[in-house]
């Protein structure tokens, strides 16, 4: 006796391209999942680095960043700006109060890095950054509008 052969109706057209798409997600499924957290991670040498956290919000006309750097002094923190990116780099040390051996260790420390790509409307002249009570203030003013005027025509 012949079975029959169940017929289905695909409703997205199977390619090459899908096909490659599909075997691949489990090893991309958590290549941006983690990349935003403030979360212990490890670099390719193997060292603890962490990325602080950073809210970005409109504020008096300003563009504002703030990132949460507590434990850290100011002079590990630099601030660099080139073209529109600005940087963010520092360094939170292990804070080594006594030669006593960890039984847990939940503090981040290490290196860290955040690059932020900043608008035309703002003045990058006029950047300014205070750090107090363990978060970075950067203020980052917008450019005045510019008023669209009329322009005779000569004739």
């Amino acid at each position: 006796m012949k079975k029959e052969r169940e017929e289905t109706m695909r409703l997205v057209p199977w390619t090459r391209e899908l096909e490659a798409a599909a075997n691949s997600w489990p090893s991309r499924i958590f290549e941006d999942f983690f990349s935003d957290l403030p979360v212990r991670t490890t670099t390719g040498e193997g060292t603890p680095s962490w990325r602080p956290a950073v809210d970005i919000l409109e504020k008096d006309g300003n563009l504002v960043l703030r990132a949460e750097v507590p434990g850290m002094n100011q002079k590990d923190i630099e601030l660099k700006l080139k073209g529109n990116v600005l940087t963010l780099k520092g360094e939170r040390k292990l804070l080594k109060e006594d030669e006593s051996n960890y039984h847990r260790l939940e503090s981040f420390y290490g290196v860290f890095s955040r690059s932020f790509t900043l608008p035309e409307t703002v003045d990058r002249n006029n950047i300014k950054a205070d750090y107090k009570d363990g978060t970075l203030t950067i203020t980052i003013p917008h450019k005045p509008e510019i008023k669209a005027r009329a322009i005779p025509v000569n004739g």
